[in-house]
Formats: structure tokens, sequence, C-alpha cells
């Protein structure tokens, strides 16, 4: 990492600009690193281009704008804040601040949030215990709902997919500069995220941007077959009036376009064939050739890729019961675990069990988003005790944690149980 004058605000040098960023106790942060353009204009509904070129430091101490714009509200378990500003194409790096040349592995974060919200602001993303452990983590935001998912006649499919793979890209040209090795990037994200990370295990174009992939809680039964992109945008064009083009949609307020996006996605007997979440990834036929789930338990684009993943006990227990745990994450995770077992394909599953003590329907359950703080290591982190208690166990979190160091270092979690906590199976 390049010297700096002022040693609490070191300075990093990527291959658009040199970023300012912050010291801390375990490292150093750099917060909003455009990885592309501002997606405005022309390039709202286009495919990721590359920033403009700074030559001053670039500001890097506080997060970035969000594409988020409206979270979940009061029911959301993870805080994630909304930052305003069209800057959305940005990433945050978190690193133990060591030389350029230091080689450590990289930990490369997507947030979740059901593809329409979420925000790589989160607290509960915080690198500070990956860097404490020797690991650089990158988290990333990307293009969300209408923008990153809906198919447009005029435009290209799966923006938001489009995104990852440019900071992917971004890391891969960059993150050496920050001590990270580009060789050695692991793919992570939970819910959503885990499901970004399954579908570019499953896209072409990410081959080689990554070395390994845990998805947690990452679901596959979002629409996948080539025909869901357009028959979402039928059903769009129905409910709004508007075609389902770029050119019709492009200079629309943010609020507009939550508008449209709250009438395309409410309940009704017109969206019988269509009953999961309408914005998200799509086999589109080029760059994610065919199904997700058909890839990873059929093909072998993925072969090669250490894959950890796994679920909680109790996911969307609150909501649906067991089965609806089952049907969303807990069969397609066994589905892609067997399959690639069966192909002797570097394969380890978890299942998190911890239960909450936390009073209310949720007590007692091992529910979605539980299982982050601990892998993080951040069980004092915002909004932690209200999902956890206030008396987390740190055991747990060790042993979560170590297993997904030890995994993004040595391509294997070692599968440490901790019982009542977490259960392995590879």
């Amino acid at each position: 990492m390049a010297a700096d004058a002022d040693r609490s605000h070191p300075t990093a040098m990527t291959v658009h600009g040199p970023v300012r960023g912050e010291r801390r106790a375990t490292g150093a942060r750099f917060l909003g690193i455009p990885y592309a353009a501002p997606p405005v204009g022309d390039l709202r509904f286009a495919a990721p281009a590359p920033p403009h070129p700074w030559t001053a430091p670039l500001d890097a101490t506080a997060y970035g704008p969000t594409a988020q714009r409206r979270g979940f509200g009061d029911g959301a378990t993870i805080p994630e804040p909304s930052v305003p500003g069209a800057d959305i194409l940005n990433l945050n790096v978190f690193t133990p601040d060591p030389a350029p040349d230091a080689s450590l592995p990289v930990l490369f974060w997507i947030h979740g949030g059901g593809y329409v919200a979420g925000s790589a602001a989160s607290p509960w993303y915080d690198g500070a215990a990956f860097n404490r452990d020797g690991v650089v983590l990158v988290s990333v935001g990307y293009r969300l709902g209408i923008e990153g998912f809906l198919h447009l006649r005029d435009a290209p499919d799966n923006r938001g997919v489009r995104d990852w793979i440019a900071a992917l890209e971004w890391v891969r040209d960059n993150i050496a500069g920050f001590g990270g090795d580009p060789a050695k990037v692991t793919l992570t994200g939970q819910s959503a995220g885990g499901g970004a990370v399954q579908t570019l295990l499953a896209a072409p174009s990410a081959r080689g941007l990554f070395r390994a992939a845990i998805s947690m809680s990452g679901s596959l039964i979002e629409p996948q077959e080539r025909w869901v992109g357009p028959a979402v945008a039928d059903l769009f064009t129905r409910r709004t009036g508007l075609p389902a083009e770029a050119a019709a949609l492009r200079d629309l307020s943010d609020d507009r376009l939550l508008e449209l996006q709250d009438a395309l996605t409410g309940p009704g007997p017109d969206r019988e064939r269509l009953p999961g979440p309408l914005l998200g990834p799509v086999a589109d036929g080029r760059l994610v050739p065919r199904p997700v789930l058909t890839e990873l338990t059929e093909g072998d684009l993925a072969a090669d890729v250490p894959l950890l993943l796994g679920y909680t006990r109790h996911e969307f227990h609150e909501f649906g019961g067991q089965e609806l745990t089952d049907l969303v994450f807990r069969r397609p995770a066994l589905a892609v675990a067997r399959a690639r077992a069966a192909r002797r394909q570097p394969t380890w599953r978890y299942e998190f069990v911890w239960p909450s003590p936390v009073p209310g329907p949720r007590h007692g359950l091992a529910f979605h988003c539980l299982d982050l703080p601990f892998a993080f290591d951040l069980l004092h982190a915002e909004g932690v005790t209200a999902a956890a208690g206030a008396a987390p166990p740190q055991a747990l979190a060790d042993t979560m944690h170590g297993a997904w160091t030890a995994f993004v270092r040595d391509l294997d979690p070692g599968a440490a149980t901790f019982p009542g906590g977490l259960h392995w199976q590879n």
C-alpha cells in the first residue's frame, strides 16, 4: 500500500485513480470505490461501463450511494442503510493493511435482500474480524429490482449479474494494491447473495474470477427458465400500461419506478405461472446459458470450484412453517450438494441450528439471517442483540467464523462442529 503523509488515512492505487481510506485497529478500509460508471441516463439499463478516471485521491472514508431506495422496514433483521446518490456501482475494501505484495486471500461479499433491497453499507458486513484473521473483504453494491433484473426488449438481461461480474473484474485488476491476491478470491453471499453466488457458478463469463464459493441460504426457486424474462415483461405491461422497454423507463424517478415495481410484484390470478419472486437472475441463453439448478446438478462448468453451502434450520418458519423452509432453501441445497458429491466435486454442506433466545414469534428458532453475525464474528454489531439476545455464544462465532476463514484461506473449512449450533456434512 502506498505510503501516506497522514498515517490515519492511507492511500491505495487503482487503475482508475488513487483512493484515500481510513486506518483502523484491524487494518484499513476504503469505502464507496466506483467499479463502474453511475447507471444514469443512457447507462441506467445498460451493461456496466468503466468509471471515469480521476487523478486526485478519491475520498473513500464513507459508504457510497446504495441502489436500495426502500428497505424492508421495521421487520428487517439486518440494519441496511440507504445512502442517496447516483454512483451506486461501488464497492468497499476492508484490508489488514499490508504491503501490496502480501497476496492475502480475498472474500468477495454479495448482500441479500431478494434482489429488490439490501445494502453493502450494513454494519453486519464489516470486515474487521476477517482482517484480524488475515483476509481481505470486498463488499459490493449492485442494481436492484427493475433496474437490475426486469427483462427489457431494448436492454441486456441480467444487469445485476453483469454488475457482479464487473465488480469481480475490478477485484482482479486492483485488489493486489490493497494486499489481496486476485488468484485467491472466494465468492460469498447470503440469501439473494447466496443465489447470486450460485448464479455466477453457472455463468461462463465469471470463470476464472474466483477460485471458491460460499452460498449461505441461497435459494434457487426463483424463476430460471428462459421464457420467464419475457413473461414477466408481459405481466409488467399488462399491470402498468407501459412497455417493458428502457426507452420508456429511463427518465422515470426512483419513486415512480418503485410504484411500478409494486404494481408488478403484487399478488393476483394473472401471475399463476409465476408464483415465485419476479425480479432476479434468469437463464437468458447467453450470460446465464441455462437454469442454475440444472447447471449445478448436471453441468461441469463449476466442477473444479470448491463449494460450501448451507442454511439455517428455520429459515422462513415464521412465514410458512418448515415446509416453506424446505422448499425454498433445504431441498435446492441438498440437490446441489448431493449431485456434486456424486461426481466427487469438492462440496461441504452446513446447517446452522442455534435457537435464538429472543422473546417473540422467533423464539427458539434458527431463523433467516441469524447466522450472519456468527460468520462475520460481529456479535456486538448494531442490531445483533435484537436477533440473538444479549449474550450470544462467542464460541459459536469462533467456530463458524473460523471455518469460513479456513475455507477462504485453505479451501477447506475443517468442518468443526458446535453442538446445538452448527452441523456439517461433506
